[in-house]
This record gives structure tokens, C-alpha cells and sequence, in this order.
């Protein structure tokens, strides 16, 4: 029996859009730079933890654990006491760094004309809600 045009679009909404999905994982605050402290190195928590000093202990392992759920990285516990516990990146996560400097790149490039946008905007907001100018 053949699906009707309802059907079939419903099906294809009922999947995750594949842009939306990965960037919404990898584009939260800590998962670049986590990707990025583990570019070509093995580190274990603690040496994540010092290396992303703004990040609570809590948001590192939830990071880590997304990132390698979505197979970025490789988490290694050693049968030791105590366990020692190393993660690196998987042949996706390495893969992964090379557009992902690309972006980096382009935002250090452009920040200051993105800050500059961003006052220009500021200040049309103020001026606007002082009832001069429309946004």
C-alpha cells in the first residue's frame, strides 16, 4: 500500500534535521574547546579540568560524556587504585578539528567587527525605545 503525501512528510519532519542535530551538540559553550584541549594529546579529568578553568566539574563530565556518546572522543578507565581514567579524541573527533579551526579562524578574524555590529545595534535600540528611531 502506498504512504499519502500527509504521511511521507510527517516521516521525513519525524527525523532530526542532521545540521540541527550535530551543532546542537557540539555548538554548546565547552564542547570546541574541550575538542580543542584534546587536539593531539591523552588527558585525564583533572588535567581537562585545570586546562578548561572556567568549567565546574559537573559540566566537564556531562561534556565529556555527550561528546562521546557522539563518538568525538575516547574514555579509557585503567583498572587501577585509584581508577585512572584518560580521554582522547576518536578518528571523528580528530576529523572534526580541521573545520572546526576553520571556524575558530573566522571568528577571531571577524569578533571585532561583530562587536562593533553589535554596539551599532545597542545603540539603534536605545535611541528606538526612546521613541527616535525604529529598529
Amino acid at each position: 500500500m502506498k504512504e499519502n503525501a500527509p504521511q511521507r512528510a510527517e516521516a521525513v519532519f519525524a527525523q532530526p534535521c542532521p545540521i540541527r542535530d550535530v551543532l546542537d551538540r557540539i555548538g554548546d559553550q565547552w564542547s570546541l574547546l574541550v575538542l580543542e584541549a584534546l587536539d593531539g594529546k591523552t588527558l585525564r579529568f583533572s588535567a581537562l579540568l585545570r586546562e578548561l578553568d572556567d568549567i565546574s566539574k559537573q559540566m566537564l563530565a556531562k561534556t565529556l560524556r555527550n561528546l562521546e556518546q557522539d563518538g568525538y572522543l575516547l574514555r579509557t578507565v585503567y583498572p587501577e587504585v585509584p581508577p585512572r581514567v584518560e580521554y582522547q579524541l576518536t578518528e571523528l573527533g580528530k576529523s572534526f578539528l580541521t573545520p572546526m579551526k576553520v571556524l575558530v579562524h573566522w571568528a577571531a578574524a571577524n569578533h571585532a567587527a561583530i562587536c562593533d555590529a553589535r554596539a551599532v545595534y545597542e545603540k539603534r535600540a536605545v535611541t528606538a525605545t526612546q521613541g527616535a528611531l525604529p529598529l
